[in-house]
């Protein structure tokens, strides 16, 4: 395998101009001063970023503010209406799209859903270009203000090539699915695992804010760990850390999607608890043999009204996630860990409080004294709110190191986006999606 490409100037420079850009989302408004604070950046280089930035029209100045024994430090916000992103979630069951403004507020959502057995590339693809046509003509906003599409898809994913390069849920092989994209969708597209979109999402705006050492547990019909390791997202030099769900919980145990025995998925994702419940009550009322979503409403409301075999089952469940858990408590020594995506959404805190006795009764003492795990707080489809985050990388990423011409200015992200990018592999930047 060919060594990771080095970091160039180039690199280092789009990576700050994105932190400083995200501390402003995160902290609106705010100084100059503060920026250099909470980057770790001289304040000579937060001002020239902070300059590239109000060129291109992603930020704007707002006013002052006293500065003791000093000069009234100057204040930036991000510009909400500067441009739009659209982050897209492709999952098993659904295809979920939202269309952002630039300070990350939900503008539009659309949903298609995806029947049993519709998992070809093309139908997907169709499912895709129509939610995303829908969420432009929703927030009525002008093609040329959508600086990009980032699109998250399960599986094992090439970003600088937009091949999807194994997807064991459709048995899909070297789909070269931006390609097939971007014949139906005009915008800059750039394609990743909801793994890393769900980590930067927590990262940005959830319960991995502040943390310098996050695992993100994405609970769905797939299962993984989004990892935020050094205050960075740790992609490994395959862009492939992160699949959890396919390490070894019960030897010789269930047969898993990805043709392994005994996976955390084959015990945890939506199928699996599906099978914790059959074995435990094959008649129970709350299965829904062909419908894992519906299924899973079953369990949760069961849980609000205490029955029994909804109780036992996550009960059963969390007793496999909490062995799961301590291993990467163990392994990786996180500051929080965080439930995410909709199966844990629906079952929620009952969910949460099992894996915490289960996961105290298996990790090591010091490692789980530091650790909290906790529920997702992001109100929205957090893959989506990530994914989104991976068009806004894309867009400073095409911008080049002079801003436009006069009357052009703020036009050079759009212009200047290619259809792909090709990020720099292994660990990135801090902030990197």
């Amino acid at each position: 395998m060919a060594s990771p490409a080095k970091r160039t100037s180039r690199d280092i420079r789009t990576a700050n101009r994105y932190e400083v850009l995200r501390q402003i989302i995160a902290a609106s408004p705010t100084s100059r001063q503060e920026l250099a604070a909470a980057t770790g950046l001289s304040l000579a280089t937060v001002a020239t970023l902070v300059g590239e930035l109000l060129d291109l029209h992603m930020i704007t100045e707002v006013g002052f503010e006293d500065s003791a024994g000093g000069r009234p430090r100057g204040l930036v916000a991000v510009n909400a209406s500067g441009g739009a992103l659209i982050g897209v979630d492709i999952a098993e069951t659904y295809v979920h799209v939202e269309l952002f403004d630039l300070a990350l507020n939900v503008l539009a959502r659309a949903e298609e859903d995806v029947r049993p057995g519709e998992n070809l590339p093309a139908q997907m693809v169709g499912h895709v270009a129509a939610a995303v046509g829908s969420v432009v003509a929703q927030a009525g906003v002008e093609g040329a203000r959508v600086l990009g599409v980032g699109v998250s898809v399960p599986g094992q994913v090439d970003r600088a090539t937009g091949m999807s390069e194994y997807a064991p849920n459709w048995d899909w092989h070297d789909v070269p699915l931006l390609d097939l994209l971007t014949e139906h969708i005009a915008y800059p597209l750039y394609l990743d695992n909801p793994l890393r979109a769900v980590a930067v999402a927590e990262l940005w705006f959830g319960a991995a804010r502040g943390h310098g050492d996050a695992v993100v547990v994405n609970l769905g019909t797939g299962v993984g760990a989004g990892l935020v390791l050094g205050g960075g997202l740790h992609r490994g030099v395959s862009n492939s850390a992160g699949e959890w769900g396919h390490t070894t919980i019960v030897l010789d145990g269930r047969l898993c999607r990805c043709g392994k025995h005994g996976c955390v998925e084959a015990y945890v994702g939506a199928s699996g608890i599906m099978l914790n419940l059959r074995e435990l009550s094959p008649d129970s009322a709350l299965l829904h043999p062909e419908d894992q979503t519906a299924t899973i409403a079953a369990l949760a409301e069961g849980l609000r009204a205490q029955d029994p075999v909804a109780l036992k089952t996550v009960r059963d469940t969390a007793r496999y996630l909490g062995v799961g858990i301590a291993d990467l408590v163990n392994l990786l020594n996180p500051e929080v860990v965080v439930l995410s995506s909709w199966v844990a959404a629906a079952l929620g805190e009952p969910l949460v409080a099992e894996v915490r006795e289960a996961v105290a009764r298996h990790a090591l003492p010091r490692p789980m004294s530091s650790t909290e795990i906790v529920l997702s707080p992001i109100p929205t489809d957090p893959a989506c709110l990530g994914a989104a985050t991976f068009a806004l990388e894309g867009a400073l990423q095409s911008v080049g190191q002079k801003t436009s011409p006069a009357g052009q200015k703020g036009s050079s992200v759009r212009q200047k986006a290619d259809k792909r990018t090709t990020p720099a592999r292994g660990r990135t930047g801090p902030l990197s999606g």
